[in-house]
C-alpha cells in the first residue's frame, strides 16, 4: 500500500482575506483569475460552486465537499482518478491587511497512481499550485517576486497535451483560402486543439507557425534551396509567408512564384472548451518543373506542415515559467 502524501503550498499575500476570498469563490467560472489557463486544463464544474458541485480539470475528477464563501474550497477526489481523499483551497486572515492562500492535498494514491505520483503527477501537481498562487499574488499586487519556472516534466506533460496534430479536410470556413488558387494539385489540412485562454486571434498563430519553425524544419528548407537552385526553380524565402489578408478569424499568406502558386490559410475556430486552429494549404504548378517539384514536395510537406503546428502548440501553450492567464469569453 502506498504511503499518503501530504502535499502544502501557501502564499503570504499583503492584503485583506476577504480579497483574496474574493477570488477563490471564482474557481471554476469562465472568468477565473487563479487557474494557470491556457497552460494547464481549466477547472470546470457542472454548476455554480457549492456544495455537490461536479467537475475536475481534465483526467483528475473531484466533487465539492465542503464551500465556505470566502474562506475555503474542499474538493474530494473521484475514486477512479487514483487517489483517495480531498485537496482544499483556503485563505487564512493574518490581520487586517495580511493573510495566506494555501493548498493542502491529503490523499492516498491507488492503482496506477502510485507509480505516476512519485514519477509525473507530483511535479506537475506542485507547477499547477505554485503557478496558482502566482497568479493570486499578480491579481493583488500586480506583480509576482518569484515566478515558478516551469521543470522540464511540466513542460513535457504541457506540451503532450496541446500538441495533438491531425488531418482534417480543408475546413468550409477557411473563405479567404478557398478561390485562392485555381484548380490546385495539392490541397490538405492540419488542425489542432488548444485549451481555453490560448489566443484566438490568427495572426498569431500564423507567426507562431510560419515565423518560428522547428529547427528541423529550417534546416530542411535550406536544403530544399540548395537542391532547387539548379533546377531553375526559385530560392524560398521569408516573403512565402506574408500576410495576403486576414479577418478575425482566418489570415491568408502565401505567393505566386515562377514554377508553382502557393496560399496557406491559418483558421481559428474558438468555443467554449478551447480553440480548434487549422493550416490549410492550395498549391498549384505553373510548369513541368513545378509538377516536378510537387510531386516531391507532396511526400514530405504533411510531415513539415505538422511539425510546424506541434511546434507553434508547444510554444503558444506551453510556458517556461508563470504568466498571466488570457482570458476569452466563454
Amino acid at each position: 500500500m502506498a504511503a499518503p502524501v501530504h502535499n502544502v503550498h501557501e502564499r503570504a499575500l499583503p492584503v485583506p482575506a476577504a480579497v483574496v476570498g474574493r477570488l477563490v469563490d471564482r474557481i471554476g467560472a469562465a472568468d477565473d483569475p487563479l487557474w494557470p489557463a491556457p497552460a494547464w486544463v481549466p477547472v470546470r464544474f457542472d454548476r455554480p460552486l457549492a456544495v455537490g458541485a461536479d467537475g475536475g480539470h481534465g483526467p483528475i475528477r473531484y466533487h465539492v465537499t465542503g464551500y465556505e464563501p470566502g474562506r475555503r474550497v474542499e474538493l474530494t477526489f473521484h475514486p477512479r482518478t487514483g487517489l483517495i481523499g480531498t485537496h482544499t483551497l483556503e485563505v487564512e486572515e493574518r490581520g487586517p491587511d495580511a493573510c495566506v492562500l494555501r493548498h493542502r492535498l491529503s490523499a492516498r494514491p491507488v492503482g496506477r497512481m502510485r507509480l505516476l505520483w512519485p514519477t509525473l503527477v507530483r511535479v506537475c501537481h506542485d507547477t499547477v499550485i505554485e503557478h496558482l498562487l502566482d497568479n493570486a499574488e499578480r491579481a493583488v499586487t500586480g506583480t509576482v517576486a518569484h515566478p515558478v519556472r516551469y521543470p522540464w516534466r511540466a513542460r513535457l506533460a504541457v506540451g503532450m497535451e496541446s500538441a495533438r496534430v491531425r488531418a482534417v479536410p480543408v475546413p468550409a470556413a477557411a473563405a479567404l483560402l478557398h478561390g485562392a488558387v485555381r484548380r490546385p494539385d495539392l490541397a490538405d489540412a492540419f488542425a489542432l486543439r488548444v485549451p481555453p485562454g490560448t489566443t484566438t486571434d490568427p495572426q498569431d498563430w500564423a507567426d507562431a507557425v510560419f515565423r518560428d519553425p522547428p529547427r528541423v524544419v529550417v534546416a530542411l528548407l535550406h536544403l530544399r534551396n540548395r537542391l532547387v537552385t539548379p533546377l531553375g526553380i526559385e530560392r524560398g524565402d521569408a516573403s512565402a509567408f506574408d500576410t495576403i489578408t486576414r479577418t478575425d478569424r482566418e489570415v491568408l499568406l502565401g505567393t505566386d512564384a515562377g514554377h508553382l502558386d502557393f496560399r496557406a490559410g491559418v483558421l481559428v475556430e474558438p468555443d467554449a472548451d478551447g480553440t480548434t486552429v487549422t493550416v490549410a494549404t492550395l498549391a498549384a504548378s505553373r510548369s513541368r518543373s513545378g509538377r516536378a517539384y510537387l510531386a516531391v514536395v507532396r511526400l514530405v510537406h504533411p510531415l513539415v506542415v505538422r511539425a510546424m503546428l506541434r511546434h507553434a502548440g508547444r510554444t503558444t501553450v506551453a510556458p517556461w515559467r508563470s504568466v498571466s492567464p488570457t482570458r476569452t469569453p466563454a
